[in-house]
């Protein structure tokens, strides 16, 4: 019975999902119509600097910020309504949201960092993965069409706070051993110390968040802006070069609708290898050797 209730609303649920894909496209393709002038005008990296759109005192917001700003209230609004009214045999809403958070618990907390510890730094894993996540998907969603970490400020935090964590979670341990550890490893003859200290140090303390948050805001911005090219692409030919041309506008178009699919793939895993990442870097520290 469980079983086919499932398959049920699994096949409800999807023409949902189509429609707000499709409307995404919609929404893409007037926004490139309105706005290319008889020309085809490519994506560009100005539209990840927005204008300011109003001021609260001397803190500028810009579209992405606001963006930012609803991908939280959503996720807030989200685990509030999924947890306010705890039951012991959960509906549908609260079993998706206990399913999103023992995904953080189970793969990614415990299974890394063991109960103790998985249990200790489980709220900072939850809200980085989830931050992620939700900042992520806004890049899809209709009429946002931007990820809250395509621009570097959300990933260089989450990014810093994941570096405070390790060096946390490694002082905690071993308070008096743990820099000398990660920088002089033991067990290496003392001449070679002149080479391995100096690549521990950078690859360890530098190059850590550096590579952290790079490779979530790249990935970000890459899907964004092929997602535009597919669909400027889209509304050029079929409404500006017109004829023969909106056969390669059909093209784009389903180009577009593929790589959406494959954009909303990427914001999963973006955000689970982030949250992995950190926790990795808390197991390094907190490992018996440091």
């Amino acid at each position: 019975m469980f079983t086919c209730s499932s398959s049920r609303e699994r096949k409800l649920d999807a023409p949902k999902q189509e429609i707000a894909l499709l409307a995404n496209a919609v929404n893409l393709l007037v926004q490139t119509a309105s706005s290319n002038g008889g020309s085809f005008n490519g994506p560009s990296i100005d539209e990840f600097f927005p204008p300011t759109l109003f001021s609260i005192g001397s803190f500028e917001v810009n579209r992405v910020m606001v963006i930012r700003f609803i991908a939280v209230a959503v996720l807030v609004l989200i685990f509030w309504l999924g947890t306010r009214r705890m039951k012991l045999i959960p509906g549908r809403f609260q079993s998706v949201v206990e399913m999103g958070l023992d995904l953080v618990r189970v793969n990614i907390a415990e299974d890394l960092l063991g109960k103790k510890d998985g249990q200790r730094f489980l709220p900072l894993l939850t809200t980085v993965f989830f931050m992620v996540l939700f900042m992520n998907l806004t890049g899809v969603i209709p009429f946002l069409n931007i990820a809250g970490t395509s621009v570097i400020g959300v990933p260089l935090v989450l990014a810093v706070v994941a570096y405070i964590a390790f060096i946390y979670a490694g002082v905690k341990k071993n308070p008096k051993s743990f820099f000398r550890n990660a920088l002089f490893p033991p067990g290496v003859p003392w001449p070679f110390y002149i080479i391995v200290t100096p690549i521990e140090f950078f690859s360890t303390f530098i190059l850590r968040p550096i590579t952290l948050t790079l490779r979530l805001l790249m990935n970000m911005i890459v899907g964004h802006l092929l997602l535009v090219l597919f669909f400027s692409g889209t509304a050029f030919f079929v409404f500006t070069a017109g004829g023969g041309w909106g056969l390669l506008g059909v093209g784009t178009m389903a180009f577009g609708f593929a790589f959406t699919l494959f954009e909303i793939l990427v914001a999963v895993l973006q955000a689970y290898v982030f949250a992995l990442l950190t926790a990795v870097y808390i197991q390094l520290a907190v490992a018996e050797e440091h």
